[in-house]
C-alpha cells in the first residue's frame, strides 16, 4: 500500500474513531474527501471498498457510505444491519491500446454507493504454468534471464494458451518446448489471477509426473538452463528470492503444502 493510501485509510479512520462520525453517519462524498486529504478520487475509492469489506463503512446503492455499528470490542457489530453485496455495474469499456500480447482499456464501472468512474483495465493472455515432478521429489526448473526485473532466477516451463486450445494440452506442449521432456499424466491444480484489482490474465497451474524425455528444447528463446530441483531446496530459493513469477512460486508451495508428512521422531 502507498504512503498516499495509507495517509486517506488513517484520516477516515480517525474521523470515525474520534466519534466525529457517529454511528449511522454518512461520510463525506468521494470528491469531498479527495480534496480535503488531496488524493486522487481512485485512491479514495479503493480505501473506502477496503473499510466497507471490514465491515467498518456500510455502502447503500445511490447514496454513498455510512458508518457501520461497532461492537465494544471494537469490532464490526454481529447484528449490525449489513447491507446485501452487490458486485460493480459495468456501463461499457473502450480500447486504449491493442495488440496480440497486451489489450489496455477504460472500462466505464459504478462500485456501489459510488459514483461512476473509468477504471484501466490491461488484459493479457490466458497462460499455463507446470510443475513436472519425478519419483525422486525432484521438480524441473530452468534456470533463465527476465529482462524486466533484469536478473536471472528460477521458473517452471510455461506459456501461452493458444485461442480453442485446451489449458491441460498447452501445458505439456510448453513444457516439451521448453525443456524437451513429455509428461506423461497432468492434473489441474488452479485457476487464478495475479494481479486481479488492474489486470485480467488467467493463470493456470498444473502438476505433471512420468515425464520422459523425448529430445532437446526446441523453443530456443524461452530455453534456459534445465535442472531436476529437490523439492527440500524450494523453502531456501523462496528464501533467497531465486524464483521468478507468481505462477512458480503457486505451483511450488502447493507441492510443499502437500508432500507426505513425516511420521514424527522420523529420521
Amino acid at each position: 500500500m502507498g504512503k498516499k493510501t495509507e495517509h486517506v485509510e488513517q484520516a477516515i479512520r480517525r474521523l470515525i474513531d474520534s466519534g466525529k462520525l457517529a454511528i449511522g453517519a454518512k461520510l463525506p462524498s468521494e470528491r469531498t474527501l479527495s480534496a480535503d486529504l488531496d488524493a486522487g478520487r481512485t485512491t479514495v475509492r479503493l480505501v473506502l471498498s477496503k473499510l466497507a469489506a471490514e465491515g467498518l463503512v456500510v455502502a447503500q446503492h445511490g447514496s454513498g457510505y455510512f458508518v457501520n455499528a461497532r461492537s465494544p470490542e471494537g469490532q464490526p457489530a454481529a447484528g449490525a444491519p449489513r447491507q446485501e453485496l452487490e458486485p460493480w455495474r459495468i456501463h461499457g469499456e473502450r480500447l486504449v491500446y491493442d495488440n496480440e500480447w497486451v489489450k489496455l482499456a477504460l472500462v466505464d464501472v459504478e462500485p456501489p454507493g459510488v459514483e461512476r468512474f473509468e477504471h484501466h483495465v490491461v488484459r493479457l493472455q490466458h497462460v499455463a504454468i507446470t510443475a513436472v515432478v519425478d519419483d525422486h521429489d525432484r521438480v524441473l526448473m530452468l534456470w533463465r534471464y527476465r529482462f524486466v526485473p533484469g536478473r536471472f532466477g528460477w521458473e517452471l516451463p510455461g506459456g501461452i494458451v493458444d485461442i480453442g486450445e485446451d489449458a491441460s494440452a498447452a501445458a505439456a506442449r510448453e513444457v516439451e518446448e521448453e525443456t524437451g521432456w513429455r509428461p506423461g499424466s497432468i492434473e489441474h491444480v488452479v485457476t487464478y489471477q495475479p494481479m486481479v484489482g488492474m489486470v485480467d490474465s488467467p493463470h493456470e497451474i498444473f502438476v505433471a509426473r512420468d515425464a520422459t524425455k523425448v529430445g532437446e528444447p526446441t523453443d530456443a528463446e524461452e530455453a534456459g538452463r534445465i535442472e531436476w530441483i529437490p523439492l527440500a531446496d524450494v523453502p531456501g530459493l523462496i528464501a533467497g528470492d531465486e524464483l521468478l513469477g507468481s505462477g512458480t512460486l503457486v505451483a511450488l508451495l502447493h507441492l510443499l503444502a502437500n508432500r507426505p508428512q513425516r511420521p514424527t521422531g522420523a529420521r
